[in-house]
């Protein structure tokens, strides 16, 4: 009897190891609920922070709901500041941070040139200031081809803002022919960034193909220099990825847009050296897998009216004790039936 129930603990222990290792980071968020829901906005990427008393910061992109999801990121986008009390809200309005249709002066031509809908934020602490990157776009009638990263920094979470660069701009399209992403039918766009843990800067970005790409740093506002090749091995679409650090790789969180493990599903992407990212596994499941929707109560605002699931889009994740806590994502569908687009909050098991 003895030796049957050691035997019996040890297949239990087997498969709980087991089961354990097979766990994806998928699997590991649970569903929190609404982040922004802004009546008149159409709600998409959203970004967290928190400050050192506790209070979460979001930085949002939204417009006028009356103008639908397309066009409406590309010519009215702005980057509104939203406040919680913790990370799972409620939060508040407190402010716009950037603004679109700015016409400025270019120094070469003397021209004016307007810059259209700051869009996707995404917001780190770098040392002693705060980091905020976005895309803008010049001229919507060629959209998406002139797409590019911009960003802000500050002292404080409140502003003001200052833009680096060129009213803004740390990255475009090279200028080099044999790069991958030369004259890239969408530009470059969907910033994440990465302070790298022996120094310097990692700009990762969307380009070609829906592939990702890098772009490195010695200094925080640039020069930013681009990798000749992508980073990703995809050869269907992904998008909006985040980068970090995780059990001691480096991590792209991205969409899976066209099912390289499920189509509305994410990727975590994994790589040593930052630069590579070969190995992959599933990093977050559609809506409907965390939580309980009926496909014809929900409004869909972007993507196929007939899909048979609601797709997270953007996903931006706030750490406490330099371990993933919470992410905040964006949808397409509106799964409470909403007449604008809101985004969501999942909270990591783990924590």
């Amino acid at each position: 009897m003895k030796q049957f129930l050691i035997a019996i603990a040890t297949i239990f222990t087997t498969v709980m190891v087991y089961g354990q290792n097979m766990t994806s980071f998928a699997d590991q968020w649970e569903f929190i609920g609404t982040a922004i829901n802004e009546p008149g906005y159409t709600i998409w990427g959203t970004s967290p922070i928190m400050d050192e008393d506790g209070h979460v910061h979001l930085f949002v992109a939204r417009w006028p709901c009356e103008l639908n999801v397309d066009p409406g990121w590309r010519t009215h986008s702005e980057i509104a500041h939203y406040i919680g009390d913790n990370p799972e809200g409620p939060f508040k309005f407190s402010d716009i941070v950037v603004e679109g249709d700015i016409n400025i002066i270019t120094e070469s031509t003397q021209s004016i040139k307007k810059i259209y809908a700051p869009h996707n934020p995404t917001i780190k602490k770098i040392n002693d200031q705060y980091a905020l990157l976005y895309i803008v776009n010049t001229g919507i009638e060629k959209h998406p081809s002139n797409q590019y990263i911009c960003m802000a920094v500050s002292k404080s979470l409140n502003g003001p803002w200052k833009k680096v660069g060129d009213n803004g701009k740390i990255l475009d399209t090279p200028n080099n022919p044999e790069y991958w992403n030369y004259k890239a039918t969408n530009g470059v766009n969907n910033p994440t960034l990465l302070q790298h843990p022996n120094g310097g800067y990692f700009l990762y970005f969307k380009s070609e193909k829906a592939k990702m790409g890098l772009a490195i740093a010695e200094n925080l506002s640039g020069p930013y220099i681009q990798m000749p090749f992508p980073v990703t091995a995809n050869n269907q679409s992904i998008e909006d990825g985040y980068a970090f650090v995780y059990n001691n790789q480096f991590c792209l969180l991205t969409t899976d847009n066209h099912g390289i493990i499920e189509s509305g599903g994410g990727i975590l992407w994994k790589s040593d050296d930052g630069i590579h990212f070969n190995d992959y596994e599933k990093g977050f499941h559609r809506i409907n897998q965390y939580t309980n929707i009926n496909m014809k109560d929900v409004a869909v605002h972007y993507g196929p009216k007939n899909r048979t699931y609601a797709k997270f889009e953007r996903p931006q994740i706030l750490f406490q004790n330099n371990q993933p806590a919470y992410v905040y994502m964006p949808s397409g569908t509106n799964i409470f039936g909403g007449d604008c687009t809101v985004s969501y909050i999942l909270k990591f098991k783990e924590n």
